[in-house]
């Protein structure tokens, strides 16, 4: 890890947390998997590495009335960071682009391979056996119940991932594949998700009565 890098691990690690599923964990997944886009993409490393760790150093709760501007929040403070750093001024605003539009919250398209890839890398973090643990780790923190009882595969009823967590597989989670900007992360994405329909089998052999 460079000097940049362990700095802005070291800012990441005095921020407030907003849920166990966002911790410094989740940042460093988020990190491998950038450079491995990256890499494969021939993106710029100075734009995508330094977004990739400051991506989430504004803690908004998922149910918090702030959400949207999260991730604008994060893009402010991480400039703010990176130029008390000395961070070269030229690749501030292409970090902070790729900070704002890696939030599904905020609704804001990616306009350069460096913000696609951000956005790439944090979203696969939300697929597979990973995506699948933070699910439910988020589900619990906010009082949601894991299935609705009479119906838990939403076959016969709208999906309501307010009240019940697996709910979330189907309005967002299953979709995400669907999203993905590069060749790279579409194919990883895949593997994931199919791994997600594969657990989604298990749970109904679990919990359906013949």
């Amino acid at each position: 890890m460079d000097a940049l890098e362990a700095a802005c691990r070291e800012f990441i690690l005095t921020a407030t947390v907003a849920d166990t599923a966002h911790d410094i964990t989740h940042i460093e997944r988020v990190v491998k998997v950038a450079k491995q886009l990256a890499h494969a993409e021939q993106a710029d490393l100075a734009v995508v590495i330094p977004a990739a760790w400051l991506h989430d150093c504004v803690a908004v709760a998922k149910n918090h009335p702030d959400r949207a501007i999260a991730s604008k929040l994060a893009a402010d403070k991480a400039v703010t960071f990176l130029q008390a750093y000395g961070y070269d001024e030229s690749k501030l605003a292409a970090i902070h682009h790729a900070i704002v539009a890696h939030s599904f919250s905020a609704n804001v398209a990616p306009t350069s391979l460096e913000a696609k890839i951000v956005q790439d890398a944090d979203r696969m973090d939300a697929l597979g056996a990973i995506g699948i643990s933070r699910c439910m780790k988020v589900g619990g923190a906010i009082a949601r119940h894991i299935y609705h009882a009479e119906d838990p595969f939403c076959e016969a009823r709208e999906a309501n991932d307010k009240r019940y967590t697996l709910d979330h597989f189907f309005i967002k989670l299953l979709h995400i594949q669907d999203g993905m900007h590069t060749n790279a992360a579409k194919a990883e994405a895949k593997r994931r998700t199919d791994y997600m329909y594969g657990f989604l089998d298990q749970l109904r052999s679990e919990i359906v009565s013949d």
